[in-house]
């Protein structure tokens, strides 16, 4: 009898894993939650396959699938169950379709799964970077009530809700750090390869030079004698700091301070609740269990803070209390959200309710966004300007002086 290995978690929200004997890992699922352990389903996998799998994939495959390419074979795949193909024909059909080789594999693995009489969720599981695990337990969501069609075209919207969100992040961190790069680029040249050439000609003066004049070369002189080892520097620290806030201890660290950052904070709250709105929403919508969306929203939350706070709201769940309980507390979650979260339980409408406040606030991030840019734009033109044109300004006082001098 094969052996599995699983992960999940206690009523209390305890991570737990181990491994266990059985026929298949829907056996294994089964036996799990007669131990009231919520099993994650996409962490279920044969001990030796599953995961082996998935790492050798894309070795072998020509690239990694992006999520470009779930949301076209998700939208896809609703369409062909809504009119009545059978799931493996239809794995085959978009297996034959799509031009990426590492999803091929991916979708014929699955559909491999199927036809040996497994269930689709169970296939798509042993490929947890594909799909996590907000698609696999949508999937058996869907299985399970006879709704794959529905649960397949809210997966679908969902993903693209969620690029959309992550394009409008990224566009906020990257153009103020492009135009910090440009500025830092054009200012080390000037020290680099400029300024020298000033200071040798200032020597010929004989003269001693402005104190301003004076210091911009001096540091010109430090950069160019060590240019190696300050670009060591730069080097090994930034490679030190994107390893660490990789880490657990580094996102413990980073996370808070994000959210407190000025500007910056209230754009990182604002993704956070549109993010777990629009997730915790689609996956009641699908009929899954409301403290299994709410272990799954933690882990895309994007926010240790903000785990930690879903993770709370579970265990008082567990323990029999309301959702809002928790989350009223919280440092991230408005008052608004919270009374709309209470007014959606109480008339029993929660997944519309969460819907309206992922709708909201994925606004409240396009208008942040576009607000940051303007804000930041001329902020960081005025600190360039400054910085070069005290440059300039120090390298041409001594011909200032010695113009002076000779009138």
């Amino acid at each position: 009898m094969p052996v599995f290995i699983w992960e999940g978690t206690t009523a209390a929200g305890k991570k737990v894993k181990g491994e266990l004997e059985a026929k298949t890992s829907k056996a294994v699922f089964n036996a799990l939650k007669s131990q009231k352990i919520n099993p994650v389903v996409s962490k279920i996998r044969e001990k030796g396959k599953g995961l082996d799998m998935e790492i050798k994939m894309p070795g072998g495959g020509g690239g990694r699938v992006k999520s470009k390419d779930i949301v076209i074979f998700t939208r896809q795949f609703a369409t062909m169950i809504d009119s009545g193909l059978p799931i493996v024909q239809s794995l085959s059909i978009l297996s034959k379709q799509t031009d990426n080789k590492a999803l091929r594999k991916v979708i014929n693995s699955v559909k491999e799964t199927v036809e040996s009489g497994g269930t689709l969720a169970e296939g798509m599981a042993t490929h947890p970077k594909v799909f996590d695990e907000l698609y696999v337990n949508m999937v058996a969501a869907g299985e399970s009530s006879g709704a794959l069609d529905a649960i397949f075209e809210r997966l679908s919207i969902h993903m693209e809700k969620v690029i959309k969100l992550n394009r409008e992040v990224k566009t906020a961190m990257i153009y103020p750090g492009v135009v910090v790069g440009t500025a830092v680029v054009v200012t080390s040249v000037l020290l680099i390869f400029v300024i020298p050439t000033f200071a040798e000609m200032f020597s010929e003066f004989g003269q001693a030079l402005p104190l301003p004049t004076q210091i911009v070369i001096n540091i010109s002189n430090f950069m160019v004698d060590n240019l190696w080892i300050i670009s060591g520097i730069i080097v090994t620290f930034g490679s030190l700091f994107f390893r660490f806030i990789k880490t657990d201890r580094g996102k413990e660290v980073i996370h808070p301070l994000l959210l407190k950052a000025p500007i910056f904070g209230s754009l990182v709250k604002k993704v956070c609740v549109a993010r777990f709105a629009r997730t915790l929403g689609t996956m009641i919508t699908s009929g899954v269990p409301l403290l299994e969306s709410l272990s799954i929203c933690s882990k895309t939350a994007g926010n240790k803070v903000v785990e930690r706070e879903i993770l709370k709201a579970r265990v008082g769940i567990s323990e029999g209390k309301s959702i809002v309980e928790p989350l009223m507390d919280s440092v991230v979650f408005p008052t608004m959200v919270t009374q709309m979260i209470a007014v959606g339980e109480q008339t029993g409408a929660l997944d519309k309710m969460l819907g309206k406040i992922a709708d909201f606030y994925e606004d409240e991030v396009d208008t942040a966004v576009g607000g940051l840019k303007q804000l930041i734009e001329p902020v960081i033109i005025l600190v360039l300007g400054i910085v070069v044109g005290s440059i300039i300004v120090a390298m041409y006082l001594p011909i200032f002086k010695l113009g002076s001098v000779v009138g």
